[in-house]
């Protein structure tokens, strides 16, 4: 009875995983879904397509396992954080598709807001910056761009949710309407020293609090199916975004330990303990995880496109077939060039946060082709992870620390990407056995709140690693290659700030 299903929203696919009482994964289902680009720098999910993939999903994996749901001690779910969606709490429809987390449609009001002088607050109480990422000023496009919307949002007829709570809604056939507090941080609309939504935001982004979900632990009874979608009533007992989910995954759980995901996009957290630390260099201060009511703080820094890039050589150059081809040619490159690709596809994000920015390519030469351009994409996330791993270790100076980064996403599966990044990181770079970390967090802890996993100490005893990549490069080749990387970045701010 120790089989939990750990649901795994994210940017471009559904994923379901059971594992079984000793952390292997007995069963997996994964759907992809369209990605919706009604304008440029504008990005949506049919909410529809969320729910089906998922359910899609989490029946492929049971079949898979040969479980019945019957056998499940509960769910844990983790997802794609900050992306926003609102509906109706009768029929169950949303007013609009959901916009992503990539989305930049509000970048104008960030920065009024800005301009206003909002941000000192925001970032005291949240810990986040204003930046369109956010899901507040998406849920103010909702209500003041769909017709109806604010009246019905004010007379409690609408809910908001990020893509967990309507997950929970979808699978409790409207019972349940619930977040985490480390999904709850990510809005600009909670308190993460109260652990409350905060009156003065609500007020400040005009969100009624009658739109807003209960906020629960990550370790919580979040209700139970429907009996009508896997055939029994199953527990959903653990929720966290999915960078959370991933930190919990890695066993971070000590103070100063570090872990980066590598997905669409990437995102460091180091975990600062019950210390929330304000960052002088633009990171985030967020909820690592709640437990038990304790708070436990990270530092975060979120980089806009990292596998998105490597898709983009796939999908919007055709220069691959696959992504797995990417540390092949990049191996294979002419060292005498330099290629450098900044993928401010949907600007960048920290250590700049700059939403205007737009991507850019130097360094061509004639003799330059796909060689070089692989390298260039998995060369700008190894550069932007050492831009996010030096502001953290400025912040966290003098305090305990970790030289170690413990990596995972999809890919972390590439040796050459990870050798590169221990060599301009200068420190070591771990891999773990279980790559499946993310799910593995939001699986932890939905069973350890059922009672049939061990605690942190015990789950933590069990990392291991697969290998550990230590820094091969010397100073001067890796202070050349920083060096143009930040002339290429500060040529990308500098056609942002002109247009």
């Amino acid at each position: 009875m120790g089989n939990i299903l750990s649901i795994d929203q994210g940017t471009t696919s559904s994923r379901a995983l059971i594992f079984g009482h000793d952390f292997s994964v007995r069963g997996l289902g994964q759907q992809e879904f369209t990605q919706h680009y009604p304008q440029s720098g504008w990005v949506e999910h049919a909410a529809e397509d969320l729910w089906r993939t998922t359910l899609d999903s989490c029946r492929m994996a049971l079949a898979q396992a040969k479980l019945p749901a019957g056998e499940l001690a509960g769910i844990g779910i983790t997802n794609q954080r900050e992306t926003t969606l609102i509906w109706d709490r009768t029929t169950g429809e949303p007013i609009h598709n959901a916009i992503v987390w990539q989305d930049r449609r509000t970048a104008d009001v960030c920065q009024r807001m800005q301009t206003e002088g909002h941000e000192p607050l925001v970032s005291k109480r949240t810990g986040l910056l204003l930046d369109p990422y956010f899901s507040a000023t998406k849920i103010g496009w909702l209500l003041d761009s769909i017709d109806g919307a604010r009246a019905a949002a004010l007379a409690g007829r609408l809910a908001f949710g990020t893509v967990d709570s309507y997950l929970i809604w979808r699978l409790t056939g409207g019972r349940v309407h619930a977040t985490d507090a480390t999904n709850a941080s990510r809005t600009l609309l909670f308190n993460i020293d109260t652990g409350d939504w905060d009156d003065d935001l609500l007020r400040l982004f005009r969100v009624p609090r009658q739109l807003l979900p209960e906020v629960l632990d990550c370790a919580a009874r979040f209700g139970e199916t429907d009996r009508s979608i896997f055939g029994a009533a199953i527990p959903i007992l653990g929720v966290a975004g999915d960078q959370q989910a991933a930190t919990i995954g890695q066993a971070c759980f000590e103070p100063g330990m570090m872990k980066s995901t590598y997905g669409t996009g990437c995102f460091a957290l180091l975990n600062t303990g019950a210390e929330r630390v304000e960052s002088s260099h633009r990171l985030l201060t967020t909820l690592a995880y709640q437990l038990a009511g304790r708070r436990t703080y990270a530092l975060e820094g979120s980089i806009f496109v990292a596998g998105a890039a490597v898709q983009w050589l796939r999908d919007g150059l055709g220069i691959i077939a696959a992504a797995s081809e990417t540390g092949a040619l990049a191996a294979a490159a002419d060292p005498g060039q330099q290629v450098y690709l900044v993928p401010a596809f949907v600007g960048l994000g920290a250590p700049y946060w700059a939403p205007r920015a737009r991507g850019a390519i130097l360094g061509l030469t004639r003799n330059s082709g796909p060689r070089e351009l692989a390298r260039a994409a998995l060369d700008s996330v190894c550069l932007q992870t050492h831009d996010l791993i030096g502001a953290m270790r400025a912040d966290w100076k003098g305090r305990q620390n970790t030289t170690v980064l413990r990596v995972d996403g999809g890919m972390v599966a590439s040796d050459w990407m990870l050798q590169r990044l221990a060599d301009l990181l200068d420190a070591p770079v771990d891999r773990p056995r279980v790559l499946e970390t993310t799910a593995l967090g939001a699986a932890w802890l939905a069973g350890q709140a059922a009672g049939v996993w061990p605690d942190a100490a015990g789950f933590a005893s069990a990392w291991a690693r697969d290998r550990r990549f230590e820094p091969a490069m010397g100073p001067d080749a890796r202070g050349e290659l920083l060096a143009g990387w930040r002339r290429a970045v500060g040529a990308v701010l500098a056609m942002a700030a002109e247009a």
